[in-house]
């Protein structure tokens, strides 16, 4: 699978007009199916995303809308069959563990998803705030305030495809002494983010209580929510954050940075963490 796709174009500028190549990033969905043994597959979401790291989105979009709460509750995960022999890299088929319980009125809100927003296929306001977030450690990790204009110059530096199109997000997970352990591209901002969550799942990572996570866009209620899903006390964001994101920070005691970019950020929410 690729993430990147080669076009011709014409580059016009007040001088001249000249045919070349440029690269995309590619978008294409990805449909997530559920499989619980003695049922046929059930979908669950379709979005828009970049290719690559799909069981990592998977296992993400899963555990941050609550339903799945552990890696032990998934039996097997592939990319699902379409005809005999041939595999469809567009599907996802997640095989449950007998005797998981599955709220299926839950999966019910989650059919379809846009590549920038992960709320906009619920079906109601109640469905968009749910339970299950992790609780939050108190003041802790503590980040040096110097630190964090080096993460977000170590972020830029790793974002491989987004040097070649500028057409991706990106989220990092980091410790505090400055340690990137997890780094994920996406078209989306949520599903960046499901992916390093995923990743984390499966390297037996959760809860997050000791890492911030860095996104390279805007710091939305979304992206703070499955961060609290995770237990990730913060979050560093080059874009600003909402209204909505800030409130149900400051109701979860999560630290909520925005703007970090040019030597200088603005803390939203949490400020004891940060030193």
């Amino acid at each position: 699978m690729k993430s990147t796709t080669s076009v011709k174009i014409w580059k016009v500028t007040q001088q001249q007009r000249i045919e070349k190549s440029d690269l995309l990033a590619v978008e294409e969905p990805v449909e997530i199916q559920l499989g619980i043994k003695g049922k046929p597959p059930k979908s669950i979401s379709v979005t828009m995303r970049t290719p690559g790291h799909d069981f990592e989105l998977a296992l993400g979009f899963l555990f941050t809308e609550g339903i799945i709460q552990s890696i032990d509750q998934i039996q097997n995960i592939d990319y699902a069959k379409v005809w005999e022999t041939d595999k469809e890299e567009n599907v996802v088929l997640v095989e449950i563990t007998d005797g998981v319980e599955i709220d299926f009125q839950k999966l019910e809100r989650h059919f379809y998803t846009s590549s920038s927003c992960g709320v906009c296929g619920k079906a109601s306001i109640d469905a968009v705030k749910f339970s299950g977030m992790k609780e939050i450690p108190t003041k802790t990790p503590a980040f040096n305030e110097h630190l964090i204009h080096q993460l977000i110059e170590e972020l830029r530096e790793k974002q491989a495809v987004f040097d070649h199109t500028g057409g991706l997000h990106a989220a990092a997970l980091f410790d505090n002494s400055g340690k990137l352990h997890i780094l994920r591209e996406d078209v989306g901002r949520h599903n960046a983010v499901d992916k390093v969550i995923g990743a984390a799942i499966l390297n037996g990572m959760i809860p997050l209580h000791d890492f911030l996570i860095m996104v390279s866009g805007r710091a939305s209620f979304e992206l703070v929510q499955k961060s609290l899903m995770a237990g990730i006390p913060i979050m560093a964001a080059v874009g600003a954050p909402s209204s909505l994101a800030i409130s149900l920070a400051k109701e979860a005691g999560t630290t909520v940075m925005g703007f970090v970019r040019d030597g200088r950020f603005n803390i939203y929410s949490g400020a004891e963490r940060i030193h």
